[in-house]
């Protein structure tokens, strides 16, 4: 059974290339365009193994995300990969803090951004 991933972005472009490249890769693929978004698609959603997050989105950002995410129990244990153009070290701790897994500025590199994802998915 293939692992299913959600993208939360609020950049289309981000959100289509980040699901093109997993879905290359075999993985399903949910997209959400802002926190909000995303959270209905988790809910929703019969499973997902793995969310990969923007921070700088409208209505929920993405820290108000994770920590809505880590919260609940039944989604504290998913993997959560930051993927910003936040790069400064505050920010990077800051995603780490709150519940992120691991912490990728754009633009990632997708060789980069798949051996993650396989490794936080085992």
């Amino acid at each position: 059974m293939s692992k299913t991933i959600l993208i939360v972005d609020d950049s289309k472009t981000v959100r289509n290339l980040v699901a093109f490249i997993m879905k290359k890769e075999g993985f399903k693929v949910v997209t959400a365009e802002d926190g909000l978004d995303g959270l209905e698609r988790l809910y929703s959603a019969d499973r997902i193994d793995l969310i990969i997050s923007d921070i700088n989105m409208p209505r929920m950002d993405g820290f108000t995300f994770i920590k809505s995410v880590r919260e609940q129990e039944a989604y504290r244990d998913i993997p959560i990969v930051v993927l910003s153009t936040e790069g400064q070290e505050k920010d990077i701790q800051a995603g780490l803090s709150i519940g992120a897994n691991m912490y990728m500025v754009k633009p990632a590199q997708p060789e980069k951004m798949l051996k993650n994802v396989k490794m936080l998915l085992g």
